[in-house]
C-alpha cells in the first residue's frame, strides 16, 4: 500500500517552509519513526518522520523547493523491503563488455544521489563514481561535489596545468548570488520592524568584573564537581538581570496597541549565534532557577542551536533578552531590541583598563554594558538605574545571593 508523506503542521504565524535536506532516497528501506527530510522553516527546522515501515517509491520535491502546510512530499511503499539492483540485460557478442560494466556502475551511483545533487551533477558533467562521499554510507552530499569541483579548478590552474587554460586578469572581480535562509531573512525583517515601530535608545556603563572572576577561581572546581557543569559568566549576568528587573517592572513589560502589560514572570532570552543565524532560545521563570540551573539550560540550547534541534517551544515568548557580543570580541555595541520585549541587555568583552579607586589608578577587568530599550515605555532615569543595579550585583555578588 502507497502511504503519502505530507508537510507537518506548521507554527503559528509560518505559511510555508523549504525543503532543506533529504536523509533518504528512492528505494531506500525506512523505518517507522525515521527521519526522512528536514524542513526549514523561517523559525525552526522540522523534522519529517515516515509515518510506516518501507521503502521510498517517490520523492515529489527536491531540496531547495518551497512546500505548504500538508503538502505531499514523498510517496512510501508500505511493508516493502529494498530490492537489489535490477540485473542488465545480457550484452550482445559484438558489444564491448567493459563499456557495459562502467555504465552500469555510473547509473547505479546516480540512483543513490539526491536530487539536488544529481542536478549538479549532471549540470557540471562530473562522473559521480570519482566523487568521494562523506555522507551516512559513503552517500555524496552536495558540498562533496562542490568540493570535488574547488579541486578539480585547483589543479586546473595550477602550474602543471596546459597554457591553454583561462588565466585570471589582473583586476577581475567575482561575485555570488545566494538566497537568504527563511530565518536569515526573518531576523532581518523583523529587526526592521523594531527600529521602525519602536522609539529604541541605549544606554551604557561599565563594571568591574573582579569579583565575580575572584568568585569564579574560587568555587569554580567546586561548582563543577556538585553540579555537573562549569560556572560561567552568563549566570552571574542573568541573575543580576533578574534582580533589576523585579525592582523596574517596565523593562519587564511590552506594549499592545494603547496597553503596557507588566509580567509578572522572567522570561529571559539569550542570544546565540548558530550555523543557520542568530537564535534567541528562552529560559523560564528564571528567577526560580540556581546558578547551576541557568548554566545547565544555556549549555543545552547552545549544543540544540549548534546541531539544529531548537524547537518552537524553545524560541518562543520572552520578556527580556541578554545578548554576548564579548565571545566574539566586541567592545561596545546598540543592541536591538527583540519584540514584542523592551529592553535587550548587550554584554561585551573583559578587557583589562586603569580605573581610580581609592584615589589611586589600578588595573581592572572592565566590562562595557549597553541597554537598548523602547523610550515610549521606559524613562530615562529607569534605564540607568537599572544600568546601576546590574553594576552594582556584580561588583559584589553577595548581593545576588542576599537580594540586596
Amino acid at each position: 500500500m502507497s502511504v503519502e508523506i505530507k508537510v507537518p503542521i506548521l507554527p503559528e504565524s509560518v505559511s510555508e517552509a523549504t525543503v532543506a535536506t533529504w536523509h533518504k532516497q528512492v528505494g531506500d528501506a525506512v523505518s517507522i519513526d525515521e527521519n526522512l527530510v528536514d524542513i526549514e522553516t523561517e523559525k525552526v527546522v522540522l523534522e519529517v518522520p515516515s509515518t510506516v515501515d518501507g521503502v521510498i517509491k517517490e520523492i515529489k520535491v527536491e531540496e531547495g523547493a518551497t512546500v505548504g502546510e500538508q503538502d505531499i512530499i514523498a510517496i512510501i511503499e508500505e511493508g516493502a523491503a529494498a530490492s537489489a539492483p535490477a540485473a542488465k540485460p545480457a550484452a550482445s557478442e559484438s558489444a564491448a563488455p567493459a563499456p557495459a560494466a562502467e555504465t552500469s556502475s555510473t547509473n547505479d551511483d546516480a540512483d543513490k544521489l539526491s536530487p539536488a545533487v544529481r542536478k549538479l551533477v549532471s549540470e557540471n558533467n562530473l562522473d559521480a563514481s570519482v566523487i568521494k562521499g562523506t555522507g551516512k554510507n559513503g552517500r555524496i552530499l552536495k558540498e562533496d561535489v562542490l568540493n570535488h569541483l574547488k579541486s578539480a579548478s585547483a589543479a586546473s590552474t595550477s602550474p602543471a596545468a596546459t597554457t591553454e587554460q583561462k588565466t585570471p586578469q589582473a583586476g577581475e572581480r567575482s561575485e555570488r548570488r545566494v538566497p537568504m535562509t527563511r530565518l536569515r531573512a526573518t531576523i532581518a525583517r523583523r529587526l526592521k520592524e523594531a527600529q521602525d515601530t519602536q522609539a529604541m535608545l541605549t544606554t551604557f556603563n561599565d563594571v568591574n568584573l573582579q569579583a565575580v572572576i575572584d568568585t569564579r577561581k574560587q568555587y569554580k572546581e567546586l561548582f563543577e564537581k556538585k553540579h555537573g557543569t562549569r560556572l560561567g559568566f552568563m549566570s552571574f549576568f542573568v541573575k543580576a538581570a533578574i534582580e533589576a528587573l523585579k525592582r523596574f517592572p517596565a523593562v519587564n513589560a511590552s506594549i499592545d496597541g494603547d496597553d503596557i502589560v507588566y509580567h509578572d514572570y522572567y522570561d529571559v532570552g539569550i542570544a546565540a549565534s548558530s550555523p543557520r543565524g542568530l537564535v534567541v532560545p528562552v529560559l523560564r521563570d528564571v528567577d526560580q532557577m540556581s546558578f547551576a540551573g541557568v548554566e545547565k539550560s544555556i549549555g543545552e540550547y547552545g549544543q540544540k542551536a549548534k546541531d539544529g534541534k531548537l524547537t518552537m517551544d524553545d524560541l518562543v515568548g520572552g520578556t527580556f533578552t541578554v545578548s554576548n557580543g564579548g565571545v566574539f570580541g566586541s567592545m561596545l555595541s546598540t543592541p536591538i531590541v527583540n519584540p514584542p520585549q523592551s529592553a535587550i541587555l548587550g554584554m561585551h568583552r573583559i578587557e583589562e583598563r586603569p580605573v581610580a579607586e581609592n584615589g589611586q589608578v589600578v588595573i581592572r577587568p572592565m566590562m562595557y554594558l549597553a541597554l537598548t530599550y523602547d523610550h515610549r515605555i521606559i524613562d530615562g532615569k529607569e534605564s540607568v538605574l537599572f544600568l546601576r543595579t546590574i553594576k552594582e550585583c556584580l561588583e559584589d555578588p553577595t548581593r545576588l545571593l542576599l537580594e540586596l
